[in-house]
């Protein structure tokens, strides 16, 4: 469950996006806007670290922008930070590139070979429960019963469409600006009200 706060943020989401975005290989030029879509969440085992992926759009292309919110520095990755922010509740969370943190990794891997993991937005307003849902809606799976590992996994291999990374015997590519497509035979694809037909946002291949 991804627990959402009445808060101010300062950078807000959006905000980081549009001034991140534009200085990576993948994103758009810097006088082309970006409009975030909606975006969807993953569960840390943990229970610590806030991880969100979302979908913007850029003139004709469709990107995908993966987050992850610290509470404290990751250890190693001070090239990964994107910005120091500001939440009202929770005091200062580092936000990082999410495909450079293995948390996510690990967890998008998960979700792409299973179909199980996307955290249900939830808020607590006057004592009460609320649904926090969002518009993206996410398909995954193909795996069979067998327990493997989807933790170890490196990036060996990027561009400006996609990020490939392996572990000892898994491949995962995460594409980055992803385009329509049937769901891979073990993937992640997704969908919104403007977009019914799937957009493929992960491929896992056995090594």
């Amino acid at each position: 469950m991804a627990l959402f706060h009445r808060a101010t943020i300062t950078p807000t989401k959006d905000e980081l996006i549009a001034e991140w975005a534009p200085t990576q290989p993948w994103g758009p030029p810097a006088d082309v806007p970006i409009e975030v879509i909606g975006s969807y969440r993953f569960d840390d085992p943990d229970g610590r670290i806030g991880m969100e992926i979302h979908l913007a759009k850029s003139a004709d292309t469709l990107l995908q922008v993966p987050l992850t919110y610290r509470d404290e520095p990751l250890e190693g990755a001070d090239d990964a930070l994107i910005v120091e922010m500001q939440h009202s509740v929770l005091g200062t969370r580092w936000v990082y590139d999410g495909l450079r943190d293995p948390r996510l990794v690990v967890m998008l891997a998960a979700v792409a070979m299973t179909g199980q993991g996307e955290a249900l937005g939830m808020a607590v307003y006057d004592g009460r429960w609320y649904i926090a849902p969002t518009n993206i809606r996410i398909h995954g799976g193909g795996w069979t019963l067998e327990r493997v590992p989807v933790d170890g996994f490196e990036a060996v291999d990027h561009d400006s469409t996609s990020v490939v990374f392996h572990n000892d015997r898994f491949e995962l590519t995460v594409f980055r600006r992803p385009v329509p497509g049937p769901r891979p035979a073990i993937g992640l694809t997704a969908t919104w009200d403007e977009q019914p037909s799937p957009v493929v946002l992960a491929e896992v291949q056995e090594r």
